[in-house]
This record gives C-alpha cells, structure tokens and sequence, in this order.
C-alpha cells in the first residue's frame, strides 16, 4: 500500500469516527435532558410573556439527474422542506427569565405582556393560563 493510499484510508476512518462520534454526542445529549427533565417537579409559577422567537430552518431541495430517464426515481429531484421551532420567553415574579419550546398553537395563543401562570418540568412546557385582563372602564 502506498503513501497516498494509507492518507485516504486514514481520512476516511477520521471522517467516520467523527460522524460516529457526533451521532452518539446528539443521542446521550437528548436521553440526558430527557431523565433531567423526568426526575424535575412539575412547577406552577406567575408569569410574564416578554418575548416571542421562532427558528426556521430550510432544506433545498435537488433537481433531477442529468439524462434521468422519466420513470427514474430522480426524475424530479426531492423538494425543499422546511421547519420552524417556536420558543417563549417567560419572566417569573423573582426576575428569573426561562426560555421554552413551545408547539405552534401554544405559540400563536400567547402575546408579549400577557400575564398569567405558567406550569414546566424542567425544560418542558406543560401550559400557560392567561390572567383575564379587564381593558378600560368598567
């Protein structure tokens, strides 16, 4: 085996163990936060809506292969795809400020100054109940 060949095999080996690595890092992260989140006490707080963010993440799409024959399954290429994550921040009576995902129902529901009692489990969102809110006079 030459020199040139021995450099390729060991860059393909760093490569892989890299991608390994970081599949394992993602996975024991994940599992981690989920005990943290399990062995956490269901809290019920006052709380604040200060602010509101979103996370878009796209995906483009591939066009077909050159010369692809029309039955081909690439004939069309995949198509671009999004998602979006949805997080609130949420300030307690002490200061304290929490960030939380939220789903998008949840997101849409919620406005910055809105008030009212927040329930999480670590970095879970379990619900927000609104304080009713009288505008003006009575």
């Amino acid at each position: 085996m030459s020199g040139m060949e021995a450099l390729v095999l060991l860059f393909i080996a760093v490569v892989g163990v890299l991608v390994v690595g970081t599949f394992a890092f993602v996975i024991v992260k994940g599992v981690s936060q989920w005990r943290a989140n399990e062995a956490s006490p269901l809290v019920s707080v006052d709380a604040l809506v200060v602010s509101r963010r979103t996370d878009v993440r796209r995906r483009s799409g591939t066009t077909a292969l050159p010369g692809a024959d029309a039955g081909s399954p690439m004939v069309s290429g995949t198509p671009a795809t999004s998602s979006t994550t949805y997080y609130v921040t949420f300030e307690e009576p002490s200061g304290e400020r929490r960030e939380l995902q939220v789903s998008g129902q949840d997101f849409g529901q919620l406005a910055e100054g809105d008030r009212g009692h927040l329930m999480h489990q670590g970095t879970r969102f379990k619900g927000f109940t609104r304080q009713n809110v009288v505008d003006g006079p009575q």
